[in-house]
């Protein structure tokens, strides 16, 4: 059985509650029991989903939503030293406590995998979530979006795993200590936090550090920057080193992906023996997150074979090549890819999976800081699509830098051979796209913002 409430966690107020690590940490701490109360700044269905299962919601935040006899405050970095509920927590003087640590209190005495990687944690967090729950492990785990199936980023499980997304972002997944750690990649994001490489390795040698004693880290044998972090942490003596991918020297080998449509069917090479199953989502790069996946869960003691089958099972988590729906004979899918890699991964996994069709892009550039430093790589990563519109920057917690804008990325994307379109109102985007698709293209809404909501819209235009 899992474990109960920590103590500080019994009455927890939320400040954003409705976000995708808050909200997940909240839900499991509501199915345990804790009275949970929380506000966000807008209506939600997580927002509804939350009370659903007891917890208070407020919308908005004001001192008064701040219960005088809650436990703690839980506050993601987001959350600026301004906040009313904030600044009330501390003249009640109630702990505040980092998102993070709260998590890493509902881990405690569980089997635990932390999934870390600058892209791909939420499709392969959720790979395993899915997979194990399908075995009848009845998992715990959080997740920073939706599982397609079960609806839920995350759950309270009665089994003896926590499968958690470990977010680099804030150095917060040093706060974990997993018995597997999975590395998906190492590549240079969050500007606001990390200025170099340097920082970045350091941050995931810290996590990996953080690995149980005797514990695996399963590592991409593939991606440079994943290379280099086993390079620097192979030699600890306390460390399992499991690597995956299609180099010749991984220790989980990819031997072959076959596409078929949006599936995949992948074979791995594990312990000398063949192994293949179905992967139901399309494109190369989640074909490997479910072989990290597959490593991971082996390292637990879970046979192969049924792991295998488990993860075919999987069948999306929202925003992630989401398909919004179909009008006028196009298909309207969503993504939730805002780094140059994560663009061009899906872009290239449209493009595998309809050969034929058209793939008109809504960009929506996420962050000043991210757009200063990627803004050219986005920029090309769009001259995969035949066609683009690309929105103003989506702001989300940073301040505008003066002098950028999504210009910086239209003008790239152009250089490159690009077809893009300025859009400022964003209002305007499902008539832009109405009047440009044709009957077998493809849409896809992408960015980590507001964009989502689009989709459905467009749809809608579409269709009258």
């Amino acid at each position: 059985m899992a474990p109960g409430i920590p103590a500080a966690m019994e009455r927890p107020h939320f400040i954003g509650i409705g976000g995708a690590g808050m909200s997940g940490i909240a839900k499991i701490l509501t199915q345990r029991g804790a009275k949970v109360a929380g506000s966000d700044s807008k209506e939600s269905a997580t927002a509804g989903a939350l009370r659903a299962l007891g917890a208070t919601v407020h919308i908005g935040h004001a001192a008064g939503h701040l219960a005088d006899d809650a436990t703690c405050v839980v506050v993601s970095s987001a959350i600026r030293d301004d906040n009313p509920e904030l600044v009330r927590a501390g003249e009640l003087s109630i702990p505040v406590v980092h998102r993070s640590d709260a998590l890493a209190s509902l881990m405690q005495g569980l089997r635990s995998i932390a999934v870390a990687g600058t892209h791909g944690k939420t499709t392969t967090t959720s790979m395993l979530a899915v997979a194990l729950t399908e075995l009848g492990l009845d998992p715990s785990y959080a997740i920073g979006g939706d599982l397609a199936g079960p609806g839920t980023n995350a759950t309270h499980g009665e089994g003896a795993i926590f499968v958690a997304e470990a977010d680099e972002s804030d150095r917060s997944f040093q706060k974990y200590d997993p018995e597997v750690a999975i590395v998906l990649n190492v590549e240079l994001d969050h500007h606001a936090n990390y200025a170099s490489m340097d920082e970045i390795y350091d941050s995931f040698e810290t996590f990996t550090g953080k690995i149980v004693p005797d514990g695996t880290l399963v590592v991409s044998a593939d991606q440079s920057g994943a290379v280099e972090l086993t390079r620097r942490v192979r030699d600890l003596s306390s460390l399992k080193v499991v690597t995956y991918g299609e180099s010749p020297t991984a220790d989980v080998r990819v031997h072959k992906i076959t596409p078929s449509g949006l599936t995949s069917e992948v074979t791995v090479v594990l312990n000398g023996k063949y192994l293949t199953f179905t992967v139901s989502v399309p494109g190369r790069h989640y074909a490997l997150n479910a072989v990290a996946a597959l490593a991971a869960g082996v390292a637990l003691g879970i046979p192969a074979h049924n792991l295998a089958s488990a993860l075919g099972k999987y069948t999306g988590v929202k925003r992630r090549l989401q398909l919004k729906g179909e009008a006028a004979g196009v298909q309207v899918i969503d993504s939730y890819a805002h780094h140059p890699t994560e663009m061009t991964a899906d872009l290239e996994a449209m493009r595998g999976a309809a050969t034929d069709a058209r793939i008109l892009v809504v960009f929506q550039p996420h962050l000043f800081s991210r757009t200063q430093e990627l803004g050219t790589e986005m920029g090309q990563a769009l001259a995969l699509a035949d066609a683009s519109v690309v929105l103003d920057i989506y702001p989300a917690r940073e301040d505008p830098i003066p002098g950028i804008t999504s210009t910086l990325i239209i003008d790239a994307a152009r250089s490159a051979g690009a077809d893009v379109t300025a859009v400022h109102d964003k209002a305007t985007v499902p008539e832009v796209i109405a009047g440009m698709a044709k009957p077998g293209d493809l849409v896809l809404t992408m960015g980590a913002g507001d964009v989502t909501d689009i989709g459905p819209q467009i749809l809608d235009h579409l269709s009258s």
